[in-house]
């Protein structure tokens, strides 16, 4: 099989250098048993990849299963695995196969392996480097013949620093590491996808594929598409049954496209997305911050070339003389009205305090509208709430 004919077999759509370089990369380790790790954003197609390996792999006609760790919960995982015997825990009313001893003599693909807790990690360095595997339960030990093929949309290193994954599975894992890039890096393929999709839905719904104007095929290409090829296809089902028009212009497309919050690329997503809301809510308030020091310098200065009166300042902001480290402008004793800056505290902590609970006072305690409003989940809200004592 060559690379055209793994496109063709896996439903794989694009010309770009890179993505026709992960999947050579892939047919050519096939034949081995290399472990393999497979990195690159949600959303970027990574499941694809162990599947061309295992088709062209000597292990073809034996079993292929595919795994997510992140979709286990931790209690279960082991089980989920290593698979269990009978009364080893409550509810274990049987023995059961684990996944490694299901997959014997084929391959097991780990997808999200960085969501693996790290009593399970050692359990799997253990299969990688002696094909054995303990049941929960049990103490028998047992062998299995597996390929493992592992994948993740997080950056491992940086979770083997945090002490959150084992230094030596990440080696053993990355014998091979396989790349696929985001969207935003494939250019023309971005308009590929979009036609490939609007024509299945067209086809399910029995309608004319939605089709896009020269300007709006460039405002397609030019956006951020921080969920990749899911993305974008939930968002071809969205136009083809929503939008009556058929040619959708640039200005329409605008419309529909959801708000990117971040513009810059990123090698990874990241999966706690309370550490990227924080950031939207902090330059929000940095923002904000200047906008409302700035309408009140304009206005005080205003008053004061009016007035030549620093009463004027008080009657504008009342805490301008109370708190030092509030202050604009001052007037000197000979009332010339030449502003004299004084350097202001910026307190990210009581502003992003006071941001919140106008927002919570404005939705009447509503934390669902309140965060909204501010840009962030209720999960980050909630934790804010915590922090700030409110």
């Amino acid at each position: 099989m060559n690379n055209q004919q793994a496109k063709q077999r896996f439903g794989i759509i694009g010309n770009c250098p890179k993505l026709a370089r992960a999947i050579d990369v892939a047919l050519q380790v096939a034949p081995t048993d290399i472990s393999i790790l497979v990195v690159g954003e949600s959303g970027t197609g990574k499941e694809n990849i162990p599947k061309i390996i295992h088709q062209n792999s000597k292990r073809k006609h034996n079993p292929y299963i595919a795994v997510n760790c992140g979709a286990i919960p931790e209690g279960t995982i082991d089980s989920e695995l290593f698979g269990h015997e009978k009364g080893s825990f409550t509810g274990a009313y049987d023995s059961r196969k684990g996944y490694f001893e299901a997959a014997d003599g084929g391959t097991i693909f780990l997808d999200e392996v960085g969501e693996l807790p790290m009593a399970s990690q050692a359990r799997l360095l253990r299969v990688l480097e002696g094909g054995e595997f303990i049941k929960v339960g049990s103490s028998k030990t047992q062998q299995t013949d597996v390929r493992i093929i592992a994948a993740t949309n997080v950056n491992i290193l940086e979770a083997v620093k945090n002490g959150t994954f084992r230094e030596d599975l990440y080696y053993r894992l990355n014998t091979i590491s396989i790349q696929l890039p985001p969207l935003r890096k494939r250019g023309g393929d971005i308009y590929l996808l979009f036609r490939k999709f609007a024509a299945d839905f067209a086809e399910q719904y029995s309608t004319p594929p939605v089709k896009l104007t020269d300007d709006a095929v460039e405002v397609l290409k030019d956006y951020n598409w921080p969920g990749n090829i899911r993305q974008l296809r939930n968002f071809v089902a969205q136009l083809s049954v929503i939008e009556q028009e058929r040619m959708i212009t640039a200005n329409k497309l605008q419309e529909q496209l959801p708000i990117s919050t971040n513009n810059t690329p990123m090698l990874f997503e990241d999966k706690n997305k309370a550490d990227l809301s924080e950031r939207e809510i902090l330059y929000k308030v940095l923002f904000d911050m200047k906008r409302d020091l700035t309408e009140l310098k304009k206005i005080t200065f205003d008053l004061i070339q009016k007035e030549g009166n620093t009463e004027i300042l008080q009657a504008v902001n009342p805490t301008i003389f109370n708190d030092t480290t509030d202050r604009s402008v001052l007037v000197n004793q000979n009332n010339d009205t030449q502003p004299i800056e004084v350097e202001e505290s910026l307190s990210l902590f009581d502003q992003e305090k006071r941001l919140i609970e106008k927002s919570l006072l404005k939705h009447k305690g509503k934390r669902k509208d309140a965060a909204a409003e501010l840009g962030i989940s209720e999960r980050t809200l909630y934790r804010k709430l915590k922090e700030f004592g409110l």
